[in-house]
């Protein structure tokens, strides 16, 4: 009988911890649109937005009240007719590139994307001629003796 009961136990918290492993999405049912496709599109929307409040979470995952207010803002633009892009550009214009999770790549971006691997290149070419010519360059050699430090050098050696 104890062995049932330690079984069912785990069981529980197996089960409890399953359910507690799933993210918990931060939408109000109250923001919720009745047109499921105008839903659909609003989580998506949603998900690539960053909360500015919190920074590293989506708008869709974030419980702070200014990410509450965007959620609505997508959904009201939704509602309003306007296209996917648009909603980026309306959101992307009023608060800046700072709010997509995946900044564009274009425009001044671009200079941005391509400097990282640019850079890496430069340096990989300064350190291959840096090393090719360190490897052309003469040996040091040791300066010969004189002609007093020879003499000084046999005196010691005959001691």
């Amino acid at each position: 009988m104890t062995k049932a009961l330690t079984m069912l136990k785990a069981g529980l918290l197996v089960l409890m911890m399953a359910t507690m492993a799933v993210p918990v999405m931060a939408v109000q049912p109250d923001e919720v649109l009745e047109d499921p496709a105008l839903e659909d599109r609003a989580r998506e929307l949603s998900k690539g937005l960053r909360c500015l409040v919190c920074q590293n979470e989506s708008i869709d995952e974030s419980n702070a009240p200014l990410a509450r207010e965007l959620r609505i803002v997508v959904r009201e633009r939704l509602v309003e007719g306007d296209s996917d892009d648009e909603v980026m550009d309306y959101l992307v214009e009023r608060y800046g590139e700072f709010v997509l999770l995946k900044p564009r790549t274009d425009g001044w971006n671009m200079i941005l994307w391509l400097s990282g691997p640019a850079l890496f290149l430069i340096a990989l070419g300064v350190g291959a001629s840096y090393i090719r010519s360190r490897s052309k360059a003469a040996a040091p050699t040791e300066a010969a003796l004189s002609d007093d430090e020879k003499k000084r050098l046999e005196e010691l050696l005959n001691e």
